[in-house]
């Protein structure tokens, strides 16, 4: 049984062989190599023998020369520092000893060695066969451990490990740069890397995120294969992720290229390669679910395999929607208006490539998938921006994007929230009102926000969600002289109970004049009778609204705070509707006058 080396096996010299000895505890005999040279040509010889013995690599895995060794390097003349033969030969033995046998990776990791990788590949030479050789070991403790594992155990090492990868990745154009694109893209696109992102924030390498972009724009500008190109995408968006969409604009180094690269060139390299993976991607989808269709039999793993890929490729696009959305706001210098017109076009073409994809899933009957509600995610967060874009095709699909279901969701609820932004604009206009009421999405749109604030709300990262349902809403009963809402008893009284429920005990003035606006113009439709007589209402929920409209006409007349003068025009809508209503809600009128 033999263990090939990764190079050609060269006589080790005294030093090297002096440190190996002394790892493994031979001290005495170890100064007797470094002394005596005859001694040292005898014990070169054996070890290269012992190095294919099967012996040797049980000895040495049960010893404490992993331990020891970086104890050792401590202390070892700075002359044998990065880039000397002695360390090379030294890395050499490591990468042997710990791919001699299952457990001689694990035995270099518990033993410290993700701290000695940390302090040495930092300081490697660009490009060295140490620097090669400390990727291939951190690429070893990957196979054989979770991310998990690594993260908890050693998260300030492995950010300073990814920091110094990142640079191979960025200077080198060898087969080295893909080595380091594979490793740094199976470790940030982990779904157990939150920590290590928060670690390279902080991380005093402050050139990471420059390197970064350099290697990326070098993949994606030149003829790789597409799964590597695919990883430079992941490798962006996880880069936004943590330094967010600013980064994909910046100064970017590239070999062989004098002329100055606009800042820009790596957002333009983003988008294309996204756009190319979406129709792709799609369309591979397409054929996959229509061919599993027909054999009544899914193959489930390269489905899967397509719609997380397509996710990366969403992902990007609404971190490139993001970035565009706020540099027409506030920074429009940092785009060239060529670029931007680029950016707006492509996006346009994309959208459109989505919408032909739900088209074809309507028409095949699909309604339920992560991919589909992952389309609707993008189309809703580029038409909140644009609403005029695909206007017509948006409105044909509105009322089957409404009910799309997440893989795990029992009922349209993330569809609907997707869609708020895009909904809240329409319904600004009556003609953006009827396409909505049309379909029945004013319902969903009720439903919706009684999810959000109701006793069984469903968790949101912020209320953002929570104020584009009402504003929705609010646009809708604003224009009801105009338009006819059909709004049945069941759904008037099910958005009641939740508004009283979402404003009992909250003190904030925004969510009591939003929730107050909304009550008064629902009471419009009703009475206080009526309300008493539904199974599902009751006098308590009607006293709970009753201090709810008392407590906005309160802030109302001389001595208003800054906060009521804020909300002047719900304010307004409360006291127009209560005058109109008021004689059909006694209860209502004692709370108030009391």
């Amino acid at each position: 049984m033999t263990y090939p080396l990764s190079k050609p096996f060269t006589m080790p010299s005294a030093s090297a062989f002096s440190i190996v000895c002394s790892g493994l505890g031979w001290e005495k005999e170890a100064l007797v190599a470094v002394e005596v040279k005859i001694a040292m040509h005898i014990c070169s010889y054996l070890l290269l023998f012992l190095l294919h013995s099967v012996m040797f690599w049980k000895l040495l895995l049960q010893t404490t020369w992993f331990r020891r060794f970086h104890w050792y390097w401590k202390f070892y003349p700075q002359k044998y520092r990065p880039g000397s033969a002695v360390l090379e030969e030294c890395y050499e033995f490591l990468y042997l000893v710990s791919t001699a046998s299952e457990d001689g990776i694990m035995t270099f990791y518990t033993s410290g060695g993700m701290n000695m990788l940390a302090s040495h590949m930092s300081i490697f030479p660009d490009g060295s066969h140490q620097m090669e050789l400390s990727m291939k070991l951190v690429q070893l403790i990957l196979n054989k451990l979770s991310l998990e594992i690594i993260n908890q155990d050693y998260v300030p090492e492995l950010s300073k490990i990814v920091a110094a990868i990142t640079r191979q990745f960025a200077v080198l154009h060898n087969a080295v740069k893909f080595d380091a694109l594979h490793l740094l893209s199976a470790i940030l696109a982990s779904k157990y890397s939150a920590p290590l992102y928060d670690s390279l924030r902080v991380l005093p390498e402050k050139d990471l995120p420059n390197y970064m972009r350099d290697g990326i724009a070098a993949i994606l500008q030149n003829r790789v294969a597409p799964t590597e190109k695919l990883q430079a995408l992941i490798l962006a968006d996880s880069m936004m992720t943590i330094f967010g969409e600013r980064w994909l604009i910046g100064h970017i180094n590239l070999p062989g290229v004098k002329e100055p690269i606009p800042a820009d060139r790596c957002l333009v390299l983003v988008l294309e390669q996204s756009r190319v993976e979406v129709a792709v991607l799609l369309n591979e989808l397409a054929q996959l679910k229509d061919e599993a269709s027909k054999r009544s039999s899914a193959p489930a793993e390269t489905i899967v395999s397509k719609k997380r890929d397509v996710a990366i490729a969403f992902s990007l696009l609404e971190k490139i929607i993001s970035l565009i959305s706020n540099a027409s706001e506030n920074e429009g210098d940092i785009i060239d208006e060529n670029t931007f017109m680029k950016v707006i076009k492509g996006l346009n073409e994309t959208i459109g490539v989505v919408l032909e994809y739900l088209q074809d899933a309507k028409e095949h009957g699909q309604r339920k998938g992560d991919d589909l509600l992952a389309s609707v995610r993008i189309i809703g967060s580029y038409l909140a921006e644009t609403p005029v874009a695909c206007k017509e095709k948006v409105r044909e699909l509105l009322e089957y994007m409404l009910s799309i279901e997440g893989e795990d969701e029992p009922s349209p609820f993330y569809s609907i929230c997707f869609l708020l932004p895009l909904l809240c604009q329409m319904t600004m206009e009556i003609e953006g009102c009827i396409a909505l009421i049309s379909c029945g999405g004013h319902i969903s749109v009720v439903d919706c926000l009684v999810k959000l604030i109701g006793p069984h709300g469903y968790m949101v990262k912020d209320n953002g969600c929570i104020f584009l349902a009402c504003d929705t809403i609010l646009n809708l009963l604003l224009k009801k002289e105009q338009l006819r809402i059909p709004l049945d008893d069941s759904t008037l009284v099910n958005l009641l109970k939740a508004l009283a429920y979402w404003t009992e005990g909250i003190n904030d003035p925004s969510t009591i004049m939003m929730a107050s606006s909304i009550c008064a113009l629902l009471f419009d439709f009703t009475s206080e009778k009526a309300l008493l007589k539904h199974p599902n209402f009751d006098v308590s929920t009607l006293d709970s609204l009753s201090r709810l409209i008392a407590r906005s006409l309160a802030s109302w007349g001389q001595g208003m705070s800054d906060a009521a003068k804020s909300e002047m025009d719900l304010l307004e809508i409360v006291t127009q509707g209560y005058s109109q209503w008021v004689d059909r809600f006694p209860r209502v009128r004692e709370t108030v006058e009391r």
